[in-house]
């Protein structure tokens, strides 16, 4: 069993154990933080868990919202904004998984910036040019208590869906979490199916951080731990479920900083598109896509995969002869979507996805360069 940890790194407080959730009132007061906003999804927030955190804070004054959907929402972060205007706040409490996250940097971007989300987007020139906005004023702390295997909410990046269905992203160095309280009985709330799903976001995370361009010895390193927690707690043998959700947060957390580091590659940049355009979890939908993206880039990328393979055989009980095997593997075993079709897609919409995806930042990144929407339709094809 993976055991607690409590580190610093890079002005970052991470803590890490059962019960952990339940100590932010030390962390807020260490950090001399009085008037907290809270976000947090409905889901959530109907849990006692939820309940537990918030009478943590004791008598601080608080902004709540726990309304917060999947990909997040332009028009509800901007409408928080308003408010926190109002309410003064010196800090934010994230409670969930990645568009909880999402949402806190989102809001700290606007209530130090002004203006709306949209003006403050990353821009991306094909083939591989992103233009990253300077924004620099100061942002308020975020205080982020994860409770799925995104790794979200220790990244700069972050995307926010609009009312047209389409993803805005960011990037930010001031908005990564201030401090991380990783606690596995909150994830005890989340159905096992989506901490799973959770997890393949968090395997791509991986997997994309090994070929990316951006990727370095640092996140060769953490891509590989996590990836063996990853492979041991979805093999599940001889794990009891306490045991499973404990190594799929542990290994979401690694597999965050390998996405900070490295950055993303085409699997998100069509995960993104897909996710905005049919309201589908971000998981599930990097649950349907991975095998296939995997197989796309190992064409240029084998000698970059070739290391995740071996750990994850060493660590599974029936070895695999390629990733997106055992992708694949894990998602039957589980009963996992393996589908567009579930997220309501057909070849009529794939063009309209693949032209989109063109347009998204990730491309940057990816080992084998995509010139043309027809070789991602290629891909969502082998998805449907």
């Amino acid at each position: 069993m993976i055991k607690d940890f409590d580190y610093h790194l890079f002005g970052t407080h991470v803590r890490f154990g059962d019960g952990v959730a339940a100590r932010i009132d030390d962390e807020l007061s260490a950090l001399e933080l009085a008037r907290p906003v809270v976000l947090s999804q409905s889901r959530m927030a109907a849990t006692t868990s939820f309940q537990m955190v918030m009478a943590a804070l004791g008598k601080r004054a608080v902004l709540q919202e726990t309304g917060i959907p999947a990909h997040s929402s332009v028009m509800l972060v901007e409408d928080i904004a308003r408010r926190a205007r109002d309410f003064r706040p010196d800090c934010i409490v994230a409670v969930g998984g990645g568009s909880v996250a999402d949402s806190a940097k989102a809001l700290a971007m606007l209530l130090s910036e002004g203006g709306s989300l949209s003006q403050h987007t990353t821009a991306f020139t094909p083939p591989a040019h992103v233009e990253i906005p300077r924004r620099n004023h100061p942002k308020l702390p975020i205080i982020a208590i994860p409770t799925t295997a995104s790794g979200a909410e220790t990244t700069s990046s972050f995307g926010v869906r609009d009312e047209h269905g389409e993803k805005l992203m960011f990037w930010n160095r001031h908005v990564s979490a201030t401090s991380l309280l990783i606690d596995p009985l909150l994830s005890r709330d989340i159905p096992m199916g989506l901490m799973r799903e959770t997890a393949m976001n968090g395997i791509a995370h991986c997997l994309e951080g090994l070929y990316s361009t951006g990727r370095s010895i640092v996140s060769d390193g953490l891509a590989l731990q996590a990836l063996a927690l990853f492979a041991q707690a979805l093999d599940g043998d001889g794990q009891d479920e306490a045991t499973q959700r404990r190594a799929l947060l542990a290994a979401g957390h690694l597999a965050g900083m390998v996405l900070a580091m490295a950055r993303s590659c085409l699997h998100h940049a069509i995960c993104h598109v897909i996710g905005a355009h049919t309201g589908a979890g971000h998981g599930a939908v990097n649950t349907v896509m991975l095998p296939h993206t995997i197989r796309f880039n190992a064409e240029t990328s084998s000698a970059q995969l070739a290391p995740a393979l071996e750990t994850v055989n060493r660590h599974v009980s029936g070895p695999h002869d390629t990733l997106w095997h055992w992708v694949s593997a894990v998602r039957t075993r589980h009963d996992l979507p393996a589908s567009l079709r579930a997220f309501g897609l057909d070849e009529q919409d794939l063009p309209h996805v693949a032209r989109a995806v063109m347009k998204e930042r990730g491309l940057a990144f990816n080992p084998r360069r995509v010139d043309n929407p027809e070789a991602i339709e290629r891909i969502l094809q082998a998805a449907l």
